[in-house]
């Protein structure tokens, strides 16, 4: 790469002096008949036979199968933020030329945590970042080294001999890229060097099966209404659900796009941080650069920052459309003063900086008063580095994913800083910025990373991507992404566990957290008053529950939502169903009459020493399969967190009924764990109530007992 540093220096000097298109080309055509005649190509080695590939039939051979293509080689890491902006631009001039018409590109994955050595990681990776070209291994980064790659992303240009002929480092380069490109595809194919032979691929997507789930990135509760908001960030949508995982309203999906307008019509592309409060859930549109809003009482979308395509701007200060933003990736609602909520923080990855939009007028620690709308830098400089500092704007983070606000004693914003494998703190009251723990005290170095329990820097990370304050228990609970694990932070000592996780990557429901295992998990999530801890399990496409007082873990079970083609902002017409294994309770039947309600009272015991697993799905729903016009405008089921409070079940008898008789099914479904030998269950009940419709007035409500003995 050094000998042809200095003619690629002469050629952007060059460029810079010119401005028409024609010019342009004409001193890329210069460029690349100089380097075409010289003696001896400039040329790039064989890949090692050895190397791992995606999306490919079988290894491919630069100087065999690609022989005769102009080939770009995208030395990228997929932790990196800059190589996913990147991403878009070799998109582009894929959709522009195909193999046929000489060009390849092909992604040289050189890791830079050991994480990302992994051969399935990589292909989550290339599944998310949705890349269907040929992909390479480089885990011990041999090309990398023969290169002399300095920094992700490079990308090499090469000619149809394997001749190198460009390097672009680092991302923004589209305006040179393109022209590139175009001037060597012709000079080439003047020279007959050119060949139209297809590259055998086989996409590592076309393999998988369908799943509810497609590498969430982040989750929301609204303890008030019960719900959850989760960023299904593979599907491009946002999927509001009961607290039993039951799917209430689906936004968005399957294709990415960037539309306001009705929830059934609006669209997103790789939605990461969601945050909910009531009706309103705001979203980091990460890959349309914007923050959206949807809410669910007008059925509404709109933009509330960035302009849909990537910004440069590192310090704002405009409104709304306005202020373009770069890979916003999470968010928090801040307090404004004595108002709460009235800020959103917004961890804005691709500047490596924090950033915030007014939801009223009001100001910052050591700010000025900004209008409602306005979307500024908080703090970070926008250099990528660890660097704490007194004052906000001269810190330094390095693509900072995950954000928490624990407010009262602490009043500061928690951030997971995932590249430089730290959590840091920025008080809320003078913006001063500190490190909690991991990482070391070198700003500049980013590769100061592991898996080590201890307090502040002696602890370390990998990547992490999530933090969530638990206000009842005052413990930050922190998503370690590449370790596959999650850890607990107590602040005031800055002592740093492993709560749950291995350290390997798989897919276990585990006795205890010591033993449940996760990949990659990319969020967590405080409910249930601080008992119950919601674990986005990217990789492994789950949401997993923490039972933080029993130490039990579980799934969170999607239900009412096909895997990509949902409806998109009904509410499910049937209930959750039970397991083949429940039992069957057959009731008495009843006679009822038009208007009347049924009060169903719930009486179940558990085995003795037995009690619920908080956060865990269980639930009560009603079924009557083919009737279904029997539950038209009421409430068809809903969790049980409480066997001494239940939850009221009424169901009230239509006006106008389409039969004499039916049977109505009242399905319960329990999770629940002995005290003493955290053995957890889960049990189904299915109590068959038989009805017989009667033209005589049978009263206003009855009561129902549903008694039942484990």
């Amino acid at each position: 790469m050094a000998a042809a540093f200095v003619a690629q220096t002469q050629l952007e000097a060059a460029l810079l002096g010119v401005a028409t298109s024609a010019e342009k080309e004409q001193l890329i055509l210069e460029h690349v008949r100089k380097i075409d005649g010289k003696e001896t190509d400039l040329k790039v080695p064989e890949f090692e036979e050895d190397l791992e590939w995606v999306n490919t039939e079988e290894p491919l051979l630069l100087h065999k199968d690609l022989c005769g293509k102009v080939v770009v080689l995208d030395f990228f890491t997929y932790c990196c933020i800059n190589c996913m902006h990147l991403l878009p631009d070799l998109h582009a001039l894929e959709q522009k030329y195909s193999d046929k018409d000489g060009l390849v590109v092909v992604g040289v994955h050189s890791a830079k945590f050991p994480n990302e050595k992994v051969l399935k990681n990589i292909q989550s990776a290339v599944l998310r970042y949705n890349i269907t070209h040929p992909v390479v291994n480089d885990a011990d980064a041999k090309l990398w080294q023969k290169l002399e790659v300095t920094c992700w992303p490079t990308l090499v240009i090469l000619g149809p001999r394997g001749n190198m002929l460009f390097t672009l480092i680092g991302e923004g380069h589209k305006e040179k890229l393109s022209p590139f490109i175009s001037v060597t595809l012709k000079y080439y194919k003047e020279k007959g060097e050119i060949r139209d032979h297809g590259i055998k691929l086989k996409l590592y997507k076309d393999s998988l099966p369908p799943s509810s789930l497609l590498f969430p990135a982040k989750i929301a509760v609204d303890n008030s209404a019960g719900r959850l908001a989760i960023a299904d960030s593979g599907h491009h949508r946002i999927l509001v659900t009961e607290k039993n995982g039951e799917v209430l309203y689906s936004v968005g999906g399957p294709n990415s796009g960037w539309k306001d307008g009705s929830i059934c019509e609006a669209s997103f592309n790789s939605p990461q941080g969601v945050l909910m409060k009531d009706n309103i859930i705001f979203v980091a549109d990460t890959e349309n650069h914007t923050i959206r809003k949807i809410d669910l009482t007008t059925e509404r979308v709109s933009t509330i920052a960035g302009i849909g395509v990537q910004g440069t701007d590192q310090e704002g200060g405009r409104t709304g459309v306005e202020q373009s933003i770069s890979s916003p990736w999470d968010l928090a609602f801040g307090t404004n003063g004595n108002t709460e909520d009235h800020l959103l923080f917004i961890a804005m990855a691709g500047t490596h900086q924090i950033w915030v939009v007014f939801l009223e007028d009001g100001k910052l620690p050591r700010g000025t008063e900004y209008k409602k709308g306005t979307c500024i830098r908080f703090a970070g400089s926008g250099n990528e580095e660890n660097r704490n500092n007194s004052y906000p704007h001269k810190a330094g983070f390095a693509q900072p994913s995950g954000l928490a606000v624990a407010p009262r004693e602490w009043n500061c914003l928690f951030v997971a800083d995932s590249e430089s494998s730290t959590i840091r703190s920025i008080s809320l009251k003078d913006g001063v910025v500190k490190n909690l723990v991991g990482g070391e005290r070198d700003p500049l170095n980013l590769f100061a990373f592991g898996d080590l329990d201890g307090i502040g820097i002696n602890a370390k990370l990998q990547h992490p991507l999530g933090v969530a304050w638990n206000e009842k228990r005052g413990l930050l609970y922190v998503a370690d992404s590449y370790n596959h694990k999650i850890k607990v932070i107590e602040p005031k000592s800055r002592h740093c566990a492993t709560l749950a996780g291995t350290g390997k990557a798989s897919n276990v429901i585990g006795p205890n957290f010591n033993q449940t295992t996760f990949n990659e998990p990319g969020d967590v999530c405080v409910g249930e008053h601080g008992n119950v801890l919601y674990v986005v399990d990217t990789n492994n496409h789950q949401i997993k529950v923490l039972d933080l007082e029993m130490q039990t873990a579980s799934v969170l079970a999607i239900t009412s939502v096909d895997a990509v083609d949902a409806s998109k902002s009904v509410k499910p017409k049937k209930g959750p169903r039970l397991p083949k294994s429940a039992d069957s309770v057959q009731m008495a039947p009843l006679i009822v009459s038009s208007g009347q309600t049924l009060h169903f009272l719930l009486k179940i015991d558990l085995p003795e020493g037995a009690k619920l697993t908080e956060g865990a799905p269980s639930f009560w729903a009603f079924l009557a399969d083919g009737h279904e016009w029997l539950f038209e405008g009421q409430k068809i089921s809903g969790e049980i967190v409480d066997l001494v409070n239940v939850p009221e079940v009424f169901f009230r008898v239509p006006a106008q009924v389409q039969t004499n008789r039916l049977l109505l099914s009242i399905d319960v479904c329990l999770y629940f764990c002995s005290k003493n030998d955290n053995n957890c269950q889960m049990k189904g009940i299915s109590f068959k109530q038989p009805l017989q419709f009667s033209n005589t007035d049978q009263g206003t409500i009855s009561k129902v007992n549903l008694s039942f003995s484990f």
